[in-house]
Formats: structure tokens, C-alpha cells, sequence
């Protein structure tokens, strides 16, 4: 008899990009590079994915000079219908 208990399934990348993404705050490319592992090409092509997918991100300017933009979901698909 298994007495083992079944892992959580994972949080995949891309929904690890929507989380951060849906904060208040947002989240900078740096912060989206460090939670995923990926290179900026690749982050930046998983925004383009999602906007195809239907979601809405805006892009703010850096608060801080030299800082970088701060991208953030503003509507999802489901929001919009």
C-alpha cells in the first residue's frame, strides 16, 4: 500500500508570466527573466503570445532613470467578452 502523497501539479512558465504580469504593479523584464529562466528574446516573444492570445498589456515607462519599462496585463480574454 502507497502511502505517498501526490505532488501539486506545477506552475507552468507561461502562467508564472500571467501572474506576475496581472499584479497591480506589474512586473520589468528583469523580474520576468529571473521567474522564468528565459533570455529577454524569449520573454518578450511570450508578451507578443499573449497578446495574440487576446490580452491586453501596457507597457509604462521606467520610474527610475535607467531603469527598464514595466509591462502589465490590463484586460484578459476572458474580460473582454
Amino acid at each position: 500500500m502507497s502511502t505517498s502523497k501526490s505532488t501539486p501539479p506545477r506552475e507552468t512558465k507561461s502562467a508564472i508570466l500571467r501572474r506576475l504580469l496581472s499584479r497591480k504593479a506589474g512586473a520589468d523584464l528583469t523580474t520576468l527573466q529571473s521567474a522564468t529562466g528565459w533570455q529577454p528574446h524569449s520573454v518578450r516573444a511570450a508578451l507578443s503570445g499573449l497578446r495574440k492570445a487576446g490580452y491586453t498589456i501596457d507597457r509604462a515607462d521606467p520610474s527610475k532613470p535607467g531603469g527598464g519599462a514595466v509591462y502589465r496585463i490590463t484586460s484578459s480574454p476572458e474580460s473582454t467578452t
